[in-house]
């Protein structure tokens, strides 16, 4: 409960009571980019030099293992089920929100470990940084064949020689808010200690600020497109509390085959079941412009967010005991 007092939290409700009082409070578009980058940047060399301190051995590579097909496998399947209801560019971006993870659903899930005794592997912290990538990757992808679909775009293209799967593939990895991530963590590996020492004022003394101006941002900016979500159908909205609930089962039986420990199979859930309020979100809204923010961000910190902190996260170390 103490992680709703959290400064950036009551930023994000101050931006949405602001939107919602339709008051002219407003970050320049300029200063929002400059944000998003930022925390991209600042995330990367953070899960960088968690990277590099863990180092690689047997348990560590099954772990991160794990964590790599679960950001796989959680936004394509989202995917596959959401474009049944839903545009392709919001279904891409709701995928990725529930594909990537929430660092502080992960912090107090460790809290909680360590309060009920239960040992695990500071390489977690590594796994959930290798987890924001993939289904942001997987996000832009499918939102650049989306666009290859649509008739303005493909009249708009209709001089230019076709778009293979390798120019697909070319144009989202190096789309620049997702490099500058991908980036970011290589910098972080290879620097180590070093790095993170010379760069704690920067990714860690400023990150707590930049952070709740980028939520008041996203705040003011949910409020404003609030209505698509009030009006959008219970199954979605159901799909922000159940769908966590399937990847953390997902993930509870893969931590049961691959032998991993209560405390390590417990994050893994919670890593799983958590969905991005931050580094998916900073992308979505400079790679994915067509995505509703109201629907994916919302969805997001409004609904699923409360739901793990408050019922979620005993629920997956309880699965976790009984199974593992």
């Amino acid at each position: 409960m103490q992680n709703f007092l959290d400064p950036a939290i009551l930023f994000f409700v101050f931006g949405l009571l602001a939107g919602a009082l339709r008051s002219n409070l407003e970050i320049p578009p300029q200063i929002a980019r400059f944000l998003s980058l930022y925390l991209l940047m600042a995330l990367g060399l953070k899960g960088g030099f968690a990277l590099a301190k863990s180092g690689l051995t047997a348990e560590v590579l099954v772990s991160l293992g794990c964590a790599i097909a679960l950001a796989v496998a959680v936004p394509a399947i989202g995917y596959l089920l959401l474009k049944r209801r839903l545009s392709r560019y919001d279904a891409a971006a709701i995928a990725a929100t529930y594909g990537s993870v929430s660092a502080v659903t992960f912090i107090t899930a460790s809290q909680y470990l360590e309060s009920s005794g239960l040992p695990f592997g500071g390489h977690m912290a590594a796994s959930m940084a290798l987890m924001e990538s993939p289904a942001i990757v997987m996000a832009v992808v499918l939102a650049t064949l989306a666009r290859r679909r649509d008739p303005a775009v493909r009249l708009a293209t209709s001089d230019a020689s076709p778009h293979g799967l390798g120019k697909v593939l070319h144009e989202s990895f190096t789309d620049g808010a997702q490099l500058l991530l991908l980036g970011a963590m290589v910098v972080g590996i290879v620097t180590g200690e070093t790095g993170h020492k010379a760069m704690q004022p920067f990714s860690g003394d400023l990150f707590q600020g930049m952070l709740a101006f980028f939520l008041l941002d996203m705040g003011l900016l949910a409020a404003r497109n609030f209505g698509s979500l009030r009006t959008a159908s219970p199954w979605l909205l159901a799909y922000a509390v159940c769908g966590p609930l399937v990847h953390a089962s997902i993930a509870l039986a893969l931590a049961a085959a691959c032998g991993l420990s209560v405390g390590n199979g417990a994050l893994l859930m919670v890593l799983a079941a958590s969905a991005s309020y931050i580094a998916v979100p900073a992308v979505l809204r400079v790679a994915i412009p067509e995505a509703s923010p109201s629907l994916y961000f919302g969805m997001s910190l409004g609904l699923t967010f409360p739901f793990n902190i408050l019922l979620g996260i005993p629920l997956y170390v309880g699965a976790a005991q009984r199974v593992l």
